[in-house]
C-alpha cells in the first residue's frame, strides 16, 4: 500500500545509503507491524493477549527459540543463532534497498499517491539471477500484480533496470559513493 512513498520504511530514499536504510527499515517495519496489530486488536475488540495477536505470538516464538538454543547450546550457540539471524535480516533488507532505491510515487491533487505500476521498483533481467532467485529479479511485476506467483513474473520494458544482477548490485550497495555514482543517474527526475 505504501511502497515507493515516504510512509514506507522499506523504500530507500534518493541518496540514502544502505546503512541508514537498515536502521530505518528494521525499526520502521517492526514498529509499523505493531501499530497495525494494535489497530486490528482495537477494531475487533480483542485483548492484547488474544490468541489472534500475531505480533505477540511472533515475539513469544522468537524468545522461545532463542531460549531453547541457549538451553541446548549455551551462550556460544545463542550468539551464533543471533548473528545468523542478523546477517539473514540484513541481506533481506539489502535486497529491499536495491529493489526500491530512490523511486517514489507521485502525490496526486487528491492527496493520494498514484497507483503502483511497473516503474516503481527496480528489475534485473539477468538470466542467472532469474533462475537462481525464481524470478524475484522481476520485482516490478510483483508490485504491479501482487497476486502473481514469483515463478511467472514477467518483464516490462517500462520498469527501471538495475545495471547488474542482484549479487553485484548488493555488493555495490555496500560502497555508497559507488552506488550513488552508478544508480542516481538512472532514476527518472520525476520519481526522486
Amino acid at each position: 500500500m505504501h511502497v515507493a512513498t515516504p510512509e514506507d520504511p522499506s523504500t530507500a530514499k534518493y541518496n540514502q545509503n544502505l546503512y541508514s536504510f537498515w536502521i530505518q527499515s528494521v525499526i520502521g517495519t517492526y514498529t509499523k507491524a505493531w501499530k497495525i496489530q494494535l489497530k486490528l486488536n482495537e477494531v475487533e475488540h480483542r485483548s492484547f493477549f488474544s490468541f489472534k495477536n500475531d505480533m505477540l505470538w511472533f515475539t513469544i516464538i522468537q524468545a522461545s527459540y532463542l531460549s531453547f538454543v541457549y538451553f541446548i547450546f549455551g551462550f556460544d550457540g545463542l550468539l551464533f543463532a543471533t548473528l545468523a539471524g542478523i546477517v539473514g535480516l540484513l541481506l533481506l533488507e539489502t535486497i529491499n534497498y536495491i529493489e526500491h532505491y530512490g523511486l517514489k510515487r507521485n502525490l496526486l491533487n487528491s492527496g493520494r499517491y498514484e497507483r503502483v505500476s511497473e516503474k516503481h521498483s527496480w528489475n534485473s533481467n539477468h538470466i542467472l539471477g532469474r533462475i537462481i532467485l525464481y524470478e524475484l529479479t522481476r520485482h516490478s511485476d510483483h508490485h504491479y500484480k501482487s497476486q502473481k506467483k514469483y515463478q511467472i513474473l514477467e518483464y516490462h520494458d517500462v520498469s527501471p533496470q538495475l545495471p547488474f544482477g542482484y549479487p553485484a548490485s548488493m555488493v555495490l550497495s555496500f560502497v555508497p559513493p559507488l552506488w550513488f555514482a552508478v544508480m542516481n543517474k538512472r532514476i527518472p527526475t520525476e520519481m526522486r
